[in-house]
């Protein structure tokens, strides 16, 4: 039995499970692999650590790396002497790349990412102890922002063609997947490089037409700045579509995300935010933040603490600057580490209080949960949900939410 070790994001989670079916279809046994994120510098060292850790604990292991990291910095994970293998982000969907590398002379086998074109759909008939489906539609980022190696990771922007989309859709439904979350790097850019250019609300329209058996669809980060027409109407008219939206933000002052090169500015966010719920009164929101960007001033950063208020921000990510090597934001004045450590702790404080908050409104309302474990669901909204009395994993169930805790609702099951 081989064992698969994540990091990072649900798009790594989805091609976790893809990694599984191609090293069991090519007979590998007794591996971890391990992978990886190449986010921050810390997502990398936690990677590191856990290698030398999984190589003390398993000496006969044959251990493959990775992912993003592996991807960006190969040599790296090569110089490990706990390493067997290093395989790129395309060469981890191959089934060939478990079926002949113990002994082989080519220890390292990582491609250059810009050159992948097509994204191929990866067919996942399952996930391991999760009660939801993630899928791929997207993969690769055409911007570039000044921190973000992640381009150099995952390359450029590649999208699924909808037909595939629809039938691995209709697969995981058929599976008994009550929950499918979309995934990409760069979700909203769905569809340019594809003919005619559909858009990611064009995909959600379609899924949920062609697939009604799906009972909700939900879409993972997205850059609020290229939500399409097509995707306001579906979250005003589809139920099924869940209302919770995670943007990627990462700042709240809009020279911070000059410098970031981001697309939009704090009005943009505010805007989509007011606009959602307009549309959808019962919307949650989260983002992601990254604290102590170089030359980021005390009121910069007011600015961003003060956005969570603004936009009506529940679910906070916060990450503390990390320089990536190669990247312009890492030739940028930096900050003291000591205060970029302090900013993303007052921010994750700020981003506690907006989800206590956020979970006291929600107490006498009635929510449909979808159970994840014993006695453990989440809300249409993303809201965690705990309750006692018997639920099956992978099922939705009616439920009075009696209370809340600063972290999670207090639920009554239907009877």
């Amino acid at each position: 039995m081989n064992e698969i070790v994540t990091f990072g994001c649900r798009l790594n989670a989805y091609e976790s499970e893809a990694i599984r079916a191609r090293a069991e279809d090519a007979g590998l046994k007794n591996a971890i692999i391990f992978n990886t994120c190449a986010v921050t510098g810390e997502a990398v060292r936690q990677s590191r650590q856990a290698i030398r850790k999984a190589r003390r604990g398993n000496p006969d292991a044959k251990i493959i790396v990775t992912g993003c990291a592996a991807q960006t910095e190969a040599e790296n994970f090569a110089s490990m002497p706990e390493v067997d293998l290093v395989l790129g982000n395309k060469e981890k969907l191959e089934t060939a790349s478990y079926a002949d590398f113990i002994g082989a002379a080519e220890r390292v086998r990582v491609n250059d990412i810009m050159s992948v074109k097509e994204t191929a759909a990866q067919f996942v008939d399952s996930f391991e102890a999760r009660a939801r489906a993630f899928l791929q539609v997207q993969n690769g980022c055409d911007h570039r922002c000044t921190f973000c190696i992640i381009p150099y990771g995952r390359g450029n922007s590649r999208s699924v063609a909808a037909g595939s989309v629809i039938e691995e859709a209709r697969r995981l439904t058929e599976k008994g997947f009550p929950e499918i979350v979309l995934t990409g790097v760069d979700l909203t850019a769905y569809g340019a490089d594809l003919p005619g250019a559909p858009t990611l609300g064009q995909l959600v329209s379609k899924i949920l037409k062609f697939v009604p058996e799906l009972k909700r669809l939900r879409i993972s980060s997205i850059d609020s700045i290229e939500a399409d027409p097509e995707l306001m109407r579906a979250i005003a008219g589809e139920e099924r579509l869940m209302p919770h939206f995670h943007l990627s933000a990462q700042s709240g002052d809009d020279m911070i995300l000059k410098r970031m090169k981001r697309r939009h500015s704090r009005k943009d966010t505010i805007g989509f935010c007011e606009d959602v719920r307009r549309l959808r009164p019962d919307a949650a929101f989260g983002a992601d933040f990254i604290a102590g960007f170089p030359t980021e001033t005390d009121a910069m950063f007011e600015n961003t603490l003060k956005l969570v208020d603004d936009a009506g921000l529940s679910f906070l990510h916060v990450f503390p600057f990390s320089a990536r090597k190669g990247t312009p934001a890492a030739r940028m004045p930096q900050l003291d580490r000591k205060l970029v450590k302090e900013r993303a702790a007052r921010l994750r404080e700020k981003g506690e209080k907006a989800l206590a908050a956020h979970l006291q409104m929600l107490v006498g309302s009635e929510q449909t949960l979808l159970i994840e474990e014993a006695g453990i669901g989440r809300t249409p909204g993303f809201a965690p949900a705990r309750f006692n009395g018997e639920a099956t994993p992978g099922t939705l169930a009616r439920a009075r939410i009696t209370g809340a805790t600063p972290k999670h609702l207090i639920a009554e099951l239907a009877a």
